[in-house]
């Protein structure tokens, strides 16, 4: 694996290339489960394991599990209206996705998650999800592979950045892996979580656009929002763990009535990723 991923990343930016050639152990990558069931392995995670694993399952268990955690956040949190049947927030592209999941191991509790879209899923869905909320031209015009992340959500009780953390780590691995170049999605603000709106999407217009090539446009354009505060502006911890991780916002946001939130097209390349967090996050494990 080591010697594949240096094949790969000959063309990416010299602080990229100088971190990854430094071997280290993923914390994603520590435990996992056999056969992709977040059951399996729990007794060992009391020996010497990572407090949190990341892994990507193909359990139909696992996979309701994290629907119905995402039912619970979007529902709740968020106020989302949305037909769920048994709990559960599913969609036709699910079974599309390759689904990553965040769990603690003192708990066996699922406390993280996201899919991800890639060009394989893409032919049999006919598009990206965020297609329904973005005129997303732009995208046939990026230089390398693309694959979609969405529906991510994370524990209320685990915010704190732990958890995504270990989520990024195995998402940047990933990338690595299967020589995406760029993650696409939407970063989403509920609008009854209590954040300043016109203060964050300010804050977004005057540091982290993305170049006008690379902008896409809304087809639900936001209401007016009320006037920013004069505080400093909070961001939602997806949000902000995007925008340190070198993520850049291509245009205006997407007002989605549904979810009760506004969306943000976010735009990851992985050349852009800072120095101070590679070796962190790009963490590719020796051979044995």
């Amino acid at each position: 694996m080591l010697a594949q991923a240096a094949v790969r990343i000959k063309a990416f930016s010299p602080h990229l290339k100088q971190a990854l050639a430094k071997p280290f152990t993923t914390t994603a990558g520590k435990w996992r489960p056999q056969g992709g069931d977040a059951a399996q392995g729990l007794a060992g995670a009391a020996d010497g394991a990572p407090r949190f694993s990341a892994w990507f399952s193909r359990s139909r268990r696992d996979i309701m599990r994290a629907q119905r955690m995402r039912y619970r956040i979007f529902s709740e949190e968020y106020g989302a209206s949305m037909k769920a049947p048994f709990g559960l927030d599913r969609d036709r592209f699910d079974k599309h996705c390759l689904h990553l999941m965040v769990r603690d191991n003192q708990t066996g509790e699922l406390v993280g998650y996201t899919r991800v879209l890639t060009q394989a899923g893409l032919a049999r869905t006919g598009g990206f999800y965020s297609a329904g909320e973005f005129d997303m031209a732009m995208v046939a015009r990026l230089d390398g592979r693309v694959a979609e992340i969405g529906r991510t959500c994370i524990h209320p009780q685990y915010r704190s950045g732990a958890v995504i953390t270990v989520l990024w780590s195995r998402l940047a691995q990933f990338m690595i892996e299967e020589d995406i170049r760029y993650l696409i999605g939407c970063a989403s603000v509920a609008f009854n979580e209590g954040y300043d709106l016109r203060g964050i999407v300010s804050q977004i217009r005057a540091a982290h656009m993305s170049p006008v090539g690379q902008r896409v446009t809304p087809l639900v354009p936001v209401p007016r929002l009320p006037l920013a505060s004069t505080d400093k502006v909070r961001m939602p911890p997806l949000l902000k763990a995007y925008l340190r991780m070198g993520a850049r916002i291509c245009g205006e946001p997407c007002w989605d009535p549904d979810f009760n939130c506004l969306d943000f097209f976010v735009l990851m390349e992985v050349e852009r990723l800072p120095a101070r967090y590679v070796q962190h996050f790009l963490q590719l494990r020796r051979a044995v």
